[in-house]
């Protein structure tokens, strides 16, 4: 099993492999259409998004994928630059499933991220991957907020 960054060349496949994993997700038939504005904006945030996605390859079979989304904020004391990443779409095909897959990938995007100096990753995670996360050092957050726009 190999790790490899995506690039615009793989934006079909990449597009394939969201919307498969979001119909799992949300439990929607495998032929379940999808808006067009999220279409759209999937697209271009893998193309000129703030990002790096990964495949987990086992040979020329994609046995999953996961993004790491780049923010940056303020400055403070705990994060000096300012540079922060949310993890998200962390998928493995069923078929590759329980063979540390996630796990590989997420370690990939972690020193990604240290690399980019990110001092802090977030993430919203599923049932099924909070084992993983816990595993490699994520916390629970329960101090946090938000607002729907």
């Amino acid at each position: 099993m190999t790790i490899r960054k995506t690039n615009q060349n793989d934006i079909g496949t990449l597009m394939q492999i969201r919307l498969e994993m979001l119909r799992i997700v949300n439990g929607l038939d495998e032929n379940a259409p999808f808006d067009k504005t999220l279409l759209e904006c999937s697209r271009e945030y893998f193309l000129k998004g703030e990002q790096t996605t990964v495949f987990a390859m086992d040979g020329d079979k994609i046995a999953g994928c996961a993004s790491l989304s780049y923010i940056n904020v303020m400055p403070t004391f705990d994060h000096p630059t300012g540079k922060r990443a949310h993890l998200m779409n962390v998928y493995t095909r069923s078929e590759f499933r329980r063979r540390g897959v996630g796990k590989m990938m997420v370690e990939y995007l972690i020193e990604e991220a240290k690399s980019r100096g990110v001092t802090e990753i977030s993430l919203d995670a599923t049932q099924m991957g909070h084992p993983l996360y816990k595993s490699l050092g994520f916390n629970d957050n329960g101090e946090g907020m938000n607002l729907s726009l």
